[in-house]
């Protein structure tokens, strides 16, 4: 069965519509701890310290961000082709120490050796963002980790610490303040097993492997 097929069935349709909403709640979350902030946050369109390196990313988010290059090469070819091509190099470079299947883009769940990875290729921008404009081509799809940046947020039940890059010296109390809690529900993680038994594959990847596309699943 072809990618194009998959994506496009009633089951694909429905998880689709249904990270949609997921990705409305989160970035309402986002929006409602960045007006919590005020002064204390400072970034916007065209800052992109936080786009390089790499992070590792599930699928479900890999098949946001090839959605939105699907939508992408309709409404605007050339910019799609020019994320394209950034991406494939990068796939090229990553590939040669890439800790898990260079083939499907999976990594191989060796978390030391993942993040080991990642650090050693951490000074390169996302192939995503474009160097002239200096913002993301794939903005409306980002992965939830990217959309999570700024403010201090609770994924998972994990606190993280707020962006060094945008986000201003702060008290204990003020970042707990501005705390974001984009999933409190847990709802991404029931997405994402329900997407894993429907294409009968687990692991993460990284974006650039998103961007050109992962193989096509079974079904």
């Amino acid at each position: 069965m072809s990618r194009k097929r998959s994506l496009s069935s009633p089951a694909g349709r429905a998880l689709d519509a249904a990270d949609d909403e997921l990705m409305q709640l989160v970035d309402r979350a986002m929006a409602e701890a960045i007006r919590r902030a005020g002064p204390l946050f400072g970034c916007g369109p065209g800052r992109g310290d936080c786009c390089r390196g790499l992070f590792p990313i599930n699928l479900l988010d890999a098949r946001r961000l090839q959605r939105g290059m699907t939508e992408l090469a309709a409404r605007d070819p050339a910019r799609a082709a020019a994320v394209r091509r950034r991406a494939s190099r990068a796939v090229r470079r990553l590939a040669r120490d890439f800790p898990g299947n260079p083939g499907t883009g999976l990594f191989g769940g060796d978390e030391e050796a993942e993040a080991g990875f990642c650090a050693r290729h951490g000074a390169k921008r996302c192939p995503a963002l474009d160097g002239a404009t200096g913002r993301c081509d794939v903005y409306e799809w980002r992965p939830v980790a990217c959309r999570a940046m700024g403010p201090p947020v609770r994924l998972g039940g994990v606190d993280l610490s707020p962006c060094p890059y945008c986000f201003g010296p702060a008290s204990a109390a003020d970042v707990e303040r501005c705390r974001a809690l984009p999933d409190p529900e847990g709802r991404e993680s029931g997405l994402l097993d329900a997407l894993e038994a429907r294409e009968d594959r687990r692991g993460e990847t990284v974006i650039p492997f998103a961007l050109v596309g992962l193989p096509p699943t079974r079904r």
